[in-house]
């Protein structure tokens, strides 16, 4: 079952990056991500009443109420990083980036879970950087890139969204998956106005068009659903496959993206893709 919670959280993950490239054309990232989390936790909320485990709350042990704390953290950061890569570039170019975390999740997780490094895993990790790489490739008629920001805002919300998951591993033991999601949404949420107040943008939230921040909200729904799914399959599978399946969705994402934006991928990005592709699958590999 968690592999099929892990190709849905793919789904749903895909559908929230093409929806919240719409819902930022004009509205500031930050404040853009704060909306979403307020989405996110009544949706994450909702399930856990209907799954009725809101009676656990209680018995969360202190250690793993810190690491859902600190997922979430992690989360905040990474889509602080991530929503502004949006922004400044191509969904085709920030997502790779993105999905290159898996590489780096691996390795935390051999080292710090205790799962094993196995050939699959090694040649599928290696091929998904490989993919990565080739679809890094510089496409000119982007005026909407703004010097090299974006990359680094890429590169941050990947590192972060690695450390997401390790942290996310760990405090999703022992605790129903929906609960566990819903607190650390509301540390994301807790995390994301605090940015907004700090860096002064509380005044834009007025300003936000009602267009975009129906794109925003759909994103949230989107965000909350792929969340529900992947720590629900994080927490019956191992990390260091979870992720790379999760990270599939950079297929929908391409898809959408070509359709919505008209963003299409060179001869050289749909190789990268489809090695990335290759990749994910050769580590589900025995």
């Amino acid at each position: 079952m968690w592999i099929g919670f892990a190709f849905g959280s793919a789904l749903f993950a895909g559908l929230t990056a093409v929806l919240a490239k719409c819902g930022v054309r004009q509205t500031d990232s930050t404040v853009a991500t704060a909306l979403r989390t307020i989405v996110v936790l009544a949706f994450s909320w909702v399930m856990v009443f209907c799954t009725g485990s809101r009676g656990q709350v209680g018995q969360i042990p202190p250690k793993t109420l810190l690491f859902l704390a600190l997922s979430g953290v992690s989360t905040g950061a990474s889509w602080l990083c991530y929503f502004r890569a949006l922004q400044l570039g191509d969904v085709n170019k920030v997502t790779p980036i993105d999905k290159s975390s898996t590489a780096l999740t691996v390795l935390l997780a051999c080292l710090f879970l205790g799962e094993g490094l196995t050939l699959p895993k090694a040649a599928g990790t290696a091929m998904i950087a490989a993919g990565t790489l080739l679809m890094l490739e510089k496409k000119d008629a982007a005026p909407q890139h703004k010097g090299k920001s974006w990359l680094l805002y890429a590169l941050g919300s990947a590192v972060f969204a690695s450390l997401t998951s390790i942290l996310g591993k760990v405090g999703i033991a022992g605790v129903e998956s929906n609960l566990g999601t819903a607190i650390r949404t509301g540390v994301v949420l807790l995390m994301a106005w605090v940015m907004v107040l700090v860096t002064g943008k509380g005044r834009q939230l007025a300003a936000v068009p009602k267009g975009e921040l129906g794109f925003i909200a759909l994103s949230g729904v989107a965000t909350g659903a792929s969340w529900l799914c992947y720590y629900k399959a994080l927490q019956d599978g191992p990390a260091s496959v979870v992720v790379p399946i999760d990270k599939l969705s950079i297929l929908v994402t391409v898809a959408f993206s070509y359709i919505a934006f008209g963003e299409k991928l060179t001869k050289k990005s749909a190789l990268g893709l489809l090695v990335l592709v290759a990749g994910t699958l050769t580590m589900l590999l025995p």
